[in-house]
């Protein structure tokens, strides 16, 4: 497998990225890049990494789905009661990647995240699916449950005690996070290894662009 590994390249042949393009605000190039990402067909462009530290300073990342760009911040939710609430309820900051690599581009973002306010996750929980608001009541995120069958029984449980309810109420455990970009880094390939990457950070109310070395 190593072997197999090391013999892995891909050569990539994209324009590129320079600063006249890239402009003063990261976050309109972000929704730029994003429109791009959506436009290409590829699945699921709005899934993000999500990097945070614990208490005992331990690293965990998993992949969540970015639900909306501001010049607030970046947007996602999950369960309160979850592993990456527990972390960013002990250290706020956090760590973003997007990567499209159909597109030879990926966004790094870091930042503290802050709650959504209770009207902010009730609005964009009346917006999904019923089954997917089952399932924020029916799941303890980040437990560690006996078996498949456990959580079957809680969805089922769930779906009995709002079967008479036509809106389904968002849980008190369940809301979302804005992430406030204090660096922005835009990655973009090119041939020879020799990448694109442009890096702002947050300079009062301005941003400060410079570039990096790949």
């Amino acid at each position: 497998m190593d072997d197999v590994l090391a013999r892995l390249r891909t050569e990539y042949g994209a324009r590129g990225l320079d600063e006249d393009e890239a402009g003063a605000d990261p976050l309109v190039l972000l929704a730029r890049w994003l429109t791009d990402a959506i436009g290409s067909g590829m699945h699921e462009p709005n899934a993000m990494v999500l990097a945070t530290a614990g208490s005992d300073g331990v690293l965990s990342a998993r992949m969540v789905l970015l639900k909306g760009v501001e010049a607030t911040g970046l947007t996602f939710f999950t369960n309160y009661e979850s592993r990456k609430a527990d972390d960013l309820g002990t250290s706020s900051q956090a760590a973003l990647v997007l990567p499209w690599h159909p597109l030879q581009r990926q966004v790094r973002v870091e930042g503290p995240a802050a709650r959504l306010t209770r009207e902010e996750n009730e609005a964009y929980f009346a917006s999904r699916p019923r089954g997917s608001q089952l399932g924020a009541w029916a799941s303890p995120q980040s437990k560690e449950v006996p078996d498949r069958e456990f959580l079957q029984k809680r969805y089922e449980l769930m779906a009995a005690r709002f079967a008479d309810t036509e809106a389904v109420p968002c849980p008190e455990h369940w809301g979302g996070y804005r992430v406030e970009p204090q660096t922005v880094e835009f990655w973009q390939g090119r041939s020879n290894r020799m990448h694109d990457r442009l890096r702002y950070r947050r300079d009062g109310k301005s941003w400060r662009r410079g570039r990096l070395a790949p």
